[in-house]
């Protein structure tokens, strides 16, 4: 604490005769320093501790500015003095509270004065650091300081008398923390990451580290300096690097930084307050990491000065061989990366030579095919190099170039057509047998004799076949442009040529025949069917021309005529020409008849000779409107039909209504019968002429998935009567009165029958008392007991005295019943 201390004062000597002291002066007090500091620190920390516990200064209140009257007029009284700062040093030990100062009035002897302090540091945050005693004035610390979390402190002194008037002006004290070396420097990081290009000369600049200190930066408290203190590897020296020591900048201080033999360096670097003074200051550490970048100063070298392979004629993207190379420079970076330049032996291009990404190595590929017969083997001189240049200073290699010697192999080639596709012309319609052309091929193995045959491959229409031993095309069908299989004249046929070597190979040929066009096809007339006004009008006529499957000069212009035959023809109607490939037809006579006509018409085309055609174009006569179109009657008068068939139609519609319209009737009438008088059974309901069958069990115990405890029959009915309102069982019998049934005469009248079956089932229906009560019934299961006893002493009591002879009254439907029971004892 001593050293630090006059570490500071020397500073302080320092800095304010900053340009008086000379040379030797400064090394006196550096030499006081050294001297001072480790000869007399006992008694220098006696000193400052005499001087800590001396006693306090007392600071008295500012007295106030008065004009005193006297005989000689006002007298000013002087200007106080301004009160000096309190010092005191951060991190002190105690005892505490220490005191710093006494507060005094001048008035304390006259009346009682009582003493506050007031701020930051006493009653505002951070308050209780400051206090003063009330009565003697006595201004405390209470606890060590800080200078890094409060460099400074303003507070006001106050005085007031017993009743809180005020005595003396409130003064202002400032209070300063004297810096001590507590903090060591402190790295932005504890890891740097530079670089440096490999050769670079000295003085370099490599990065800067930076460390901070929280101290004062005034003083040698928070002046830091750097040094390194190793450097790993130490190749090729141990001190490749140094480093600034105000700014922490890490420049080269020697040549000789080659990345192929180390990569990278780590340095520790220390940081040293008090300027660095390794004795008395503290210090930190970090780890600078410098990586050598990589400059392009190894040039490719190929391995071997010739290379070698083989490859077969015809093919392509076939690597020959791989060129491998050496380069120490960065893999897969711009001086590492290989490029490969052919530079002789390959005039026609049939080589190139790819850089394999991975390995670097030169793939040496066939990008167009190489012939046996022509070059048995090629020589090479291939060169590599670098994407990037050399550095500057730096010869390429004399292993940078190499030769390379590529055979050819021979294999069975097909045969070739000279002319592929081959286009001869005929004339359409040439008979079959007609000899068109020799269409051969060639071996291009010369020096291996073979025997080449034919055969064919495609021919859509087959109208052609081949010679297989001399490839002589003969036709085997009139040849016909119009065909479909012929495109814009021109007939395609594809023949194969192949060998007997060994593999057999095989070549296709194609042969194109042009068709020269024949006046083969006599025009066709377009339309075949218009329609025009029955009578004459501008505007009724119909356009005409004709369609010819030949072309130029075998087509248009055309002749349109009518035949003199039948007379009725050019009687009735007549043509006139619009142009080479146009005419018109219409009406020679001002009026005709609706209907539907058939007109031949005679086209000729320009062909040589011309061919014609007699052709029929169906019109239709029509009443037509004011616009020249037909009308709806007279469409269907023009389509063949006479005014008796529309007649003889409307009435066949009209029968067709009235019976759709009769049978509505009867239905109605029949429903309306249904309703008003109701049968006992429905005709549709009539069971007497069908089978009934009787044997179906229904689905099984799969079907009375129930509770059957539900359905017995209870042993009284105290329990139903006694239930609360609520949800009952359905399968109970509700206890209300029961319904009342309508009476039966003893002899109802036969059409009364519907309307007493009709209000019993009303009534059953809506009788809650009446059985089963909407519920499920079990009939396999009699429970343990019926409240309903016995019936066995039941027996049936049959009356001869009954009179059954009503029932022949009802009708044939009881006609059956009337007979059993109304038959008498013969029966």
């Amino acid at each position: 604490m001593v050293c630090l201390l006059l570490m500071n004062i020397k500073a302080n000597i320092l800095r304010t005769f900053e340009g008086v002291i000379l040379g030797s002066d400064r090394h006196f007090w550096e030499t006081w320093h050294d001297m001072m500091c480790f000869s007399f620190q006992v008694g220098v920390e006696e000193m400052l501790s005499r001087v800590w516990d001396s006693q306090p200064r007392v600071i008295k209140f500012s007295r106030k500015h008065q004009r005193s009257s006297s005989a000689n007029g006002l007298r000013r009284q002087k200007r106080d003095w301004v009160i000096p700062p309190i010092n005191v040093p951060e991190n002190s030990r105690g005892p505490f509270p220490h005191m710093l100062v006494r507060i005094r009035s001048d008035q304390d002897k006259d009346v009682g004065i009582r003493y506050s302090i007031t701020g930051a540091g006493a009653d505002q945050p951070p308050s209780g650091i400051y206090n003063i005693d009330p009565i003697s004035g006595n201004m405390f610390v209470t606890q060590p300081l800080d200078r890094e979390e409060r460099a400074s402190f303003h507070l006001r002194a106050h005085a007031v008398d017993m009743n809180g008037n005020q005595v003396e002006n409130p003064i202002d004290l400032y209070i300063y923390v004297i810096d001590m070396n507590d903090n060591r420097p402190e790295f932005q990081n504890q890891v740097y990451n530079g670089s440096v290009a490999e050769g670079s000369k000295p003085g370099s600049s490599v990065m800067q580290v930076t460390a901070t200190d929280s101290d004062d930066s005034t003083t040698a408290n928070g002046m830091v300096r750097y040094r390194i203190l190793s450097q790993t590897p130490h190749s090729p020296i141990p001190n490749m690097f140094t480093i600034n020591s105000e700014t922490g900048d890490i420049v080269t201080v020697a040549a000789g930084l080659d990345r192929e033999k180390v990569s990278q360096y780590t340095i520790i670097v220390q940081a040293t307050d008090m300027e660095g003074n390794l004795n008395f200051g503290l210090s930190n550490t970090a780890t600078a990491l410098i990586s050598i970048t990589d400059i392009n100063d190894n040039p490719p070298e190929l391995t071997v000065r010739t290379f070698s392979g083989e490859v077969p004629e015809n093919k392509v993207n076939v690597v020959v061989t791989n060129l491998t190379v050496v380069d120490r420079d960065q893999p897969h970076s711009p001086n590492w990366n290989a490029v490969y330049r052919i530079v002789s032996g390959d005039p026609s291009g049939h080589f190139t030579i790819r850089t394999n990404p991975i390995t670097n190595e030169g793939m040496l590929t066939v990008v167009k095919p190489v012939d046996f017969e022509m070059n048995r083997a090629f020589m090479l001189t291939v060169v590599v190099s670098n994407q990037a240049h050399l550095a500057s200073g730096i010869q390429s290699s004399l292993q940078s170039t190499a030769g390379v010697t590529i055979s050819v192999q021979d294999v069975n080639e097909p045969p070739v057509f000279p002319v592929n596709p081959k286009t001869i012309r005929f004339e359409e319609g040439v008979p079959a047998g007609t000899t068109l052309t020799v269409f051969a091929a060639q071996d291009p193995d010369h020096f291996i004799h073979q025997i080449v045959r034919y055969s064919k491959l495609s021919d859509p229409a087959n109208w052609l076949k081949i010679n297989r031993t001399n490839g002589q095309i003969t036709t085997m069908a009139l040849l016909d442009r119009e065909s479909m299989y012929v495109k814009n004249n021109v007939y395609e046929a594809t023949f194969l040529a192949f060998d007997n070597g060994s593999p057999q190979a095989s070549g296709t040929g194609t042969l194109q025949i042009y068709l020269i066009d024949v006046n083969d096809n006599a025009p066709v007339l377009v339309p075949r069917e218009a329609q025009v006004c029955e009578r004459a009008r501008p505007n009724s006529r119909v356009n005409i021309t004709a369609s010819d499957a030949d072309a130029d000069p075998n087509v248009g212009p055309f002749v349109f005529e009518l035949p003199s035959f039948p007379a009725s023809v050019r009687r009735n109607w007549t043509i006139s020409r619009l142009s080479g490939d146009y005419a018109q037809l219409r009406l020679r006579i001002p009026y005709l008849e609706a209907s539907v006509y058939e007109i031949p018409i005679i086209v000729s085309d320009s062909g040589n000779p011309p061919l014609s055609n007699r052709s029929v174009i169906r019109v239709k006569v029509c009443p037509c409107d004011d616009n020249g179109d037909c009308s709806a009657t007279g469409a269907v008068a023009a389509a063949g039909l006479g005014t008796g068939a529309i007649i003889a139609i409307l009435i066949c519609i009209i029968i067709l209504l009235s019976m759709v319209l009769l049978f509505v009737v009867w239905m109605k009438r029949r429903e309306k019968e249904r309703q008003a008088k109701p049968l006992l059974i429905d005709p549709e309901d009539d069971v007497r002429d069908n089978i009934l069958k009787y044997d179906e069990e229904g689905g099984g115990e799969e079907d009375q998935d129930y509770d059957l405890s539900q359905l017995q029959q209870p042993e009284s009915l105290d329990h139903i009567i006694n239930k609360p309102a609520g949800v009952r069982r359905v399968d109970e019998r509700p206890v209300i009165a029961e319904s009342q049934y309508p009476i039966r005469p003893s002899l109802p009248h036969p059409g009364d029958i519907g309307d007493f079956i009709n209000d019993g089932l009303r009534a059953a229906d809506n009788d809650p008392t009446a059985p089963p009560y909407d519920s499920l019934l079990v009939f396999d299961y009699e429970g343990s007991g019926s409240t309903a006893g016995s019936v066995s002493s039941l027996n049936s009591i049959s009356s001869g005295d009954q009179d059954y002879d009503y029932l022949n009254d009802w009708g044939p439907r009881f006609k059956k019943l009337a007979d059993l029971y109304g038959g008498g004892d013969d029966d």
